[in-house]
């Protein structure tokens, strides 16, 4: 995979997608460049090669949203609108219904902490269980959810134990289709 060769499929379609970002000419010409030596440099991290029109538009994503955080032009529905513009489906599809699976047990103590942000304390005071239970109730979430993005899309565990990979289209995805 040549960057020249990206470059002359792509460059197109990526100044579309900036400029309808990013009004000034300079400036789009600035962020295509910026891109483009993004995906030069990351060329070799790209594991699925039939997925790189979404991987392109992904790096050119987070360069314009970077540009327009330092120069506080941005808003989370900036950052919504150019993440929905660039993908069909992500791992924020698979959430929901990864956490409907949980069973009651882990999924009450998980939504507490995590969605509506209680303290642990809090939340075992809440359900009258002992503070112990709920953390670890909350740590065998998590670990559930991890799996299930194992599980459906593939994901893998890093060496620092980080989930690593990338979403699947929505129709091979085993939780969302």
């Amino acid at each position: 995979m040549e960057t020249s060769n990206l470059w002359k499929t792509y460059h197109e379609n990526i100044r579309l997608f900036i400029k309808s970002k990013v009004k000034n000419d300079q400036i789009v010409d600035d962020l295509i460049q910026e891109t483009f030596i993004k995906v030069h440099s990351n060329k070799n991290k790209l594991r699925d090669h039939s997925k790189i029109k979404s991987w392109l538009f992904t790096i050119a994503r987070n360069t314009v949203y970077d540009y327009l955080k330092e120069n506080k032009q941005t808003t989370d529905f900036v950052k919504e609108q150019i993440y929905e513009e660039t993908t069909d489906h992500s791992e924020k599809d698979c959430l929901p219904e990864l956490i409907n699976r949980l069973p009651e047990k882990y999924r009450k103590p998980l939504l507490l902490s995590d969605v509506k942000g209680f303290k642990q304390k809090q939340i075992a005071e809440q359900l009258g269980i002992p503070l112990s239970t709920v953390k670890s109730q909350i740590q065998r979430a998590r670990k559930m959810i991890i799996q299930g993005y194992m599980d459906c899309c593939d994901y893998k565990l890093d060496d620092k134990g980080k989930l690593v990979g990338e979403t699947k289209e929505k129709e091979n995805c085993k939780i969302c289709r």
